[in-house]
Order: structure tokens, then sequence, then C-alpha cells
């Protein structure tokens, strides 16, 4: 069929239209941000869930501006990487926990045992305590901390024998996350801690290359550590913030407005956390307990007599910290 000069103008038209928004489609995607958001939780932890409510918030409200992309599994690193990272700009967003007393000691307050009475104290203390007092430690280090999550309650586990006081910990290899002040509390409760990234956690327990660890159950169950351990003792020794971090020099590079929706979502998504985390307490605990793991409480008399020395150290050995200390236990 012979085309007609009007079909070829059809044609070159509709050519033109095509490239056209093929053109515009890639500007578009060129133009938007991709905000990188790493944490080392597994698939259905509470940092995993946190951080895909974050960022179903915050994409909804972004539109065309930015992306949150959530990297978990420790796919970015692992905590003390990606801290450095943020620093370097290589990525946007992580959800440090203990690592930030390695930032800064003042932070190690966290890894005080039985210092958190409960998550309405915990808020107590963001408020008199974090955001005063913390958060401008953090910015010294080169970080932004946009809002306060949730790690949640720690308890120990092993494949020893079930730990009642403090003294059965004796010679146990205990792992630890990357931070001094709590491998300093498991030294005077007689383990032997030693600090290991969270990604190695599971080939180390399942290899005996660790006898024991202590997470909040979000992070035993969805990590499966419940299934390379015997025993879970609930000491609930230490209650572990999160920390939505950015780099401070790549976070002050962002438009106003895409910060401004980040930093509000991030601290919207809090409820959700805390609700999500209370609400799995009793359901990962049954869910552990079935899986065949022997249970047991703690003497937390014992324990709490056990941790006097880390509060000594601590409010000596760190500047600033017993005027820390002394303001969370007024809080109570």
């Amino acid at each position: 069929m012979q085309k007609t000069p009007q079909t070829r103008r059809s044609l070159l038209t509709s050519t033109a239209l095509a490239v056209g928004l093929m053109m515009g489609g890639l500007v578009t995607a060129q133009a938007q941000t991709e905000i990188k958001l790493g944490h080392v939780g597994a698939p259905g932890s509470l940092f995993a869930k946190s951080a895909e409510e974050f960022a179903k918030r915050a994409n909804a409200k972004l539109g065309s501006k930015a992306k949150v992309v959530v990297f978990g599994s420790s796919q970015l690193g692992g905590d003390s990487e990606m801290v450095q990272k943020l620093k370097l700009g290589t990525i946007d967003l992580s959800l440090p926990s203990s690592v930030m007393s390695s930032q800064s000691d003042l932070f190690g307050i966290f890894e005080l045992p039985y210092l958190v009475q409960d998550r309405a104290h915990m808020q107590r203390i963001e408020k008199e305590v974090v955001w005063p007092s913390l958060v401008p430690e953090a910015e010294k280090k080169g970080l932004k901390i946009i809002a306060i999550w949730e790690n949640g309650y720690r308890h120990i586990t092993n494949n020893k024998k079930p730990i009642k006081v403090p003294s059965d910990l004796k010679g146990i290899k205990l792992r630890v996350p990357e931070g001094k002040w709590r491998v300093r509390m498991f030294q005077d409760y007689g383990a032997n801690p030693s600090p290991m990234k969270f990604s190695e956690l599971f080939t180390a327990l399942q290899t005996g290359v660790m006898d024991a660890q202590e997470n909040p159950f979000t992070q035993i169950y969805s990590s499966k550590l419940h299934e390379v351990q015997k025993y879970l003792s609930l000491s609930g020794h230490v209650y572990s913030p999160a920390y939505l971090t950015a780099g401070a020099k790549k976070w002050s590079g962002l438009p106003a407005d895409v910060r401004k929706i980040l930093e509000e979502t991030a601290k919207e998504t809090q409820g959700f956390v805390y609700q999500t985390a209370e609400a799995e307490d009793k359901d990962l605990l049954d869910k552990i307990k079935k899986a065949g793991v022997q249970v047991n409480d703690v003497d937390k008399k014992a324990f709490v007599e056990a941790s006097k020395q880390i509060y000594s150290d601590f409010g000596s050995e760190v500047t600033g910290a017993k005027a820390l200390i002394d303001k969370a236990n007024s809080l109570r």
C-alpha cells in the first residue's frame, strides 16, 4: 500500500509523540531522587516492618520528588558499615541501634540494664534525654537522627543451660552488638562476650563459635535464631531504641520539602512501631515456645544487683553520663 503525504505526516507525528513521551519519562525517572534506607533486620522483623511502613507513607507524600527504597537483611552492610556509609554519603538512611554507643559514649545509657521501665517511660526519656542531649552528640559525628523507633527488650538465648542468675553465664561465649558497654556489662555478669555483626550470628550459633546471644524477640524469631538455640531466658535486661538516621552532609543537600516530608513521616511512624512491637511481644514468645525452645524467667533482682558496677563505671568514665542517668530515673 502506497503511503500518501498525509499518512507519512501522521506517522512522523506519532513517532515524534512516542519519542517525546519516552524522553519525558526518562527525564522524570532521572529527576526522581532515590533515598536508600538500609537496616540489618530480616524479613518480618520489627526493623523491616517499620522501614517498609515509613517508606509507604513517605512515598505517598513525596510523589515524583523522591522515592524511599528499603534494603534489609544487611544488604548495605552491617550496622557499623552503614553508619560509615551515611557519613560518606553512599547511602541516605539507616536504622542503627546499640552501635550508636560506638559513635558517642553517651548513647551507652541504653546499654545500662533495667534503665527503661516501659515504652511510656521511654517516650519521656526520648523527650527529656535523647533529643536535647544525645541527638546533638550524633550531629558532632556527622549523623542526623530524624526519629526514634524501637529495637526492643533484649533477652538471652543459649545452647548450654537455662540462665536464671548472672553467675549462670560464667564462661559462656555470648555474641553482643558492636559497642563496648554491652561487652562490659556481660563481663560483669561473668560471660565471655564478643562483638559480632548480626548477619554472622546465625552461623556462629549453628557452628558453636558462639554459645549464646541476646536480642529482642523480633530479631530472634525473624532471623530464626530459635532454630539454633535451646534456651530462652526472659531477662529483659536492656531496652534498645533504634534511630532513623541520615548522614548530616547528604541530608542537608536534599531539597527542603523532601527533608520536611521525611522527618515528619519518620516521627509519625513511631506510633506504628510501638503498636507493632507491643502486639508482637506475646505473639512471638508463643511462637518461640511452640518451636521447642525451653523458656524460663530470671531472678531480676540478682541481675539488678550485678549491674551496679556498670552504672558506676558509666557514670564516672563518661562526661555528663551521671546527669543523664539521674534524669532518666527521675522520669519513672
